[in-house]
């Protein structure tokens, strides 16, 4: 009869062996049957035993260093649980090996069905999870797949240079200007059916034709490359309304409620051009006060009085806030979440996140928002910089994954470590 493999046993015998002097594998093995024959009695021969496949290829893993020799026996077995501590035990007699003085420990014996046992789990768990990500969607889920299929194929190319535009496009009276066909789609999905693309860096003709025809607004991504297309919009043609994105998004991956949002907040295009030809200004002329004598000489008392607003406009936040438990806990897995991205988020005072944007562009942004934020969760680590940064916004919390410095009048700062 075959030897049993060692995957077909129930237990496995690990012993340790140690050996005062140099010998092979085969002399360790022939110790083991020769100096354990006959002690067990006829019932548990080991090699009967081996024979009859109740006791498995005995394996010996030996290594000699400095005269001396030490290693591993593993027996696997198919016996029970008593007649295998009983071939365990039986190994410690052996007390040479070959010319050698020798000592044989049983470390342990391994039920083999548990690791199994905790295979087939596993496996079930995995199996389980991908029965349940492909099982039959509900109703709702059709309904909605249907809906998007039969919204995403209403999409239709306008004018001659095919531009990606919804079917509502000629006949209503406001339209929506995006930047690409993957936007045109998002809208479609969600009920708009009055956007076109420009699909390009140029702004095409017939959408110049179109702003001036109707009501345009125009919506872009909440980046730098949408505030370019705003002033190529602008010098070629007219628009009424400007909106844009959450900080770091893009339109084609806005929800529906965060569409609706960005729509219903849109700005005439007069209060768009004010404000941001305000904020170069404010900008310009904090850097350039001390040049400008004559500026200062026209309106000294005004310009004193700005400037005192702005540096304690976050006075209000002097002191510091204790975060909650629930704050801590979604500071936490938000940050997981960013582990690897260098982004970061920003958030209101309800934990919404008002946008991510990209740790480079992180300072810049707290800076223009100046107020409103409540926390910022980041990719990177906190410095100085950055915890001022956080105090002349007023935000209460701030959260990197580790901190050069943590000292600061009225931010809470927190590391990984912390939550």
């Amino acid at each position: 009869m075959a030897k049993i493999a060692q995957v077909s046993a129930k237990y496995i015998v690990h012993a340790s062996i140690f050996i005062d002097g140099v010998v092979d594998r085969p002399d360790v093995i022939g110790a083991i049957f020769g100096q354990t024959e006959g002690l067990l009695g006829a019932d548990l021969e080991l090699r009967e035993l081996q024979k009859s496949g109740r006791i498995g290829r005995i394996e010996v893993n030996v290594d000699t260093k400095g005269g001396k020799t030490q290693g591993e026996i593993i027996i696997p077995s198919s016996l029970d649980k008593a007649e295998t501590a009983i071939v365990a035990a039986a190994l410690e007699i052996i007390q040479r090996i070959g010319p050698c003085n020798a000592k044989i420990k049983s470390e342990k014996i391994e039920d083999i069905r548990i690791s199994k046992r905790q295979h087939v789990i596993e496996r079930a768990k995995e199996l389980l999870k991908s029965l349940m990500d492909t099982s039959m969607p509900d109703s709702q889920e059709i309904a909605d797949e249907v809906a998007y299929s039969v919204r995403v194929m209403e999409i239709q190319e306008y004018g001659k240079e095919r531009l990606p535009a919804g079917p509502a496009i000629d006949e209503s009276d406001d339209i929506i200007v995006v930047e690409g066909r993957a936007d045109v789609l998002n809208l479609l999905k969600h009920g708009f059916k009055n956007a076109v693309a420009i699909g390009g860096t140029g702004v095409p003709k017939a959408v110049a034709d179109l702003c001036r025809e109707k009501t345009a607004t125009v919506f872009v991504d909440g980046d730098r490359g949408g505030d370019l297309i705003i002033q190529e919009l602008l010098a070629v043609t007219e628009v009424d309304f400007i909106t844009k994105a959450p900080d770091g998004k893009e339109v084609e991956e806005l929800t529906k409620k965060e569409i609706h949002k960005s729509l219903r907040g849109k700005m005439a295009l007069e209060q768009w051009k004010l404000e941001s030809s305000a904020r170069p200004q404010r900008d310009n002329g904090r850097r350039e006060q001390p040049r400008q004598v004559t500026t200062r000489r026209e309106a000294p008392a005004q310009r004193r009085e700005t400037t005192t607003q702005r540096r304690e406009t976050p006075m209000p936040k002097a002191e510091k806030k204790d975060a909650t438990d629930k704050e801590k806990e979604t500071f936490g897995k938000m940050l997981e979440d960013l582990i690897g991205t260098r982004g970061a988020y920003i958030l209101d005072e309800k934990l919404n996140i008002l946008g991510k944007v990209p740790v480079s562009e992180l300072q810049s942004t707290v800076k223009s928002l100046s107020s409103g934020i409540y926390a910022v969760i980041f990719d990177g680590s906190i410095d100085k910089d950055i915890i001022a940064t956080c105090e002349r916004a007023a935000v209460s919390f701030l959260t990197g994954m580790d901190a050069k410095a943590k000292t600061s009048a009225s931010v809470t700062v927190f590391t990984a470590e912390d939550l």
